[in-house]
């Protein structure tokens, strides 16, 4: 069974920073577009970053303070954060999607991981 296990949440204070790590496992996701996404209570799941063969997309909120990559002969993805602010606090999801299509909406994802929590204080 495929799933994607996301890992390396924590509690940091702003200015710092953290790595997260999706590790896939039961198929190879190689083929497939990778993104990462957060959510806060109460609203729905915002786009962070993804990556799409060697391009990289990444929401403007977090341009030039996260950078997605990947490991293809690992099955994994990655999230370094950097320069951590308080509104960064999330649970963040990895998720697999098809190659082609829009990368920014959650729909176009056909498997999550359950998440992990990414808590900045002030």
């Amino acid at each position: 069974q495929a799933q994607l296990v996301e890992s390396g949440g924590g509690t940091v204070q702003t200015g710092g920073s953290l790595r997260l790590t999706c590790a896939g496992s039961g198929r190879s996701f190689n083929s497939n577009a990778m993104g990462w996404f957060r959510q806060t209570p109460g609203k729905g799941r915002e786009f962070v970053a993804a990556i799409r063969s060697s391009s990289t997309y990444h929401a403007d909120s977090v341009k030039g303070r996260f950078a997605i990559s990947r490991d293809t002969a690992k099955n994994m993805v990655y999230l370094q954060m950097n320069s951590l602010k308080p509104e960064d606090t999330a649970v963040y999801y990895c998720a697999a999607a098809p190659m082609g299509g829009s990368l920014y909406w959650d729909s176009e994802y056909f498997l999550w991981g359950q998440g992990t929590q990414v808590t900045v204080s002030s």
